[in-house]
């Protein structure tokens, strides 16, 4: 069964390791959307602290990850075609945008299974970056006080 998922993994962290090692239980095969800076940019405020070839790079070291492909435009069915996942994993905060409403239709005339999952909030890379920001700030602050 090929399992795959989609997304940034900006600061790669424990949250996103749980989600890929969940993904392989579920399947032999782990293939991985890694969305492109532009991708993000489109969506996010921000484009990814890490650049894409270093993010993939990243989680095709994991040996919980078989497959890594960039995607370069907000839409997941051209994925889809390309790998023929038996199973999407997706998060909780999906929504029903056009692009997630578009793969959704495409898999369920593939019988291919959606799979839901719940994010831990403790493990968010915007909360990292939010943590690494205020502790730069206060050691400036500590620094100018010594």
């Amino acid at each position: 069964m090929v399992v795959y998922t989609v997304g940034t993994f900006d600061l790669l962290h424990v949250g996103h390791l749980a989600l890929l090692e969940y993904c392989k239980t579920l399947g032999d095969v782990v293939a991985v959307g890694v969305a492109a800076d532009a991708v993000v940019s489109s969506y996010k405020p921000n484009v990814p602290v890490i650049p894409l070839n270093e993010r993939m790079e990243m989680l095709k070291a994991l040996r919980c990850v078989d497959i890594v492909r960039p995607y370069h435009k907000l839409e997941y069915v051209s994925g889809c075609k390309e790998i023929k996942p038996d199973i999407f994993v997706i998060g909780e905060d999906w929504g029903n945008k056009k692009h997630n409403t578009d793969v959704e239709k495409y898999l369920k005339s593939k019988d291919s299974k959606i799979i839901q999952v719940s994010y831990n909030p403790k493990t968010s890379s915007s909360q990292i970056k939010h943590n690494v920001i205020a502790q730069s700030h206060r050691g400036k602050y500590l620094a100018q006080e010594i």
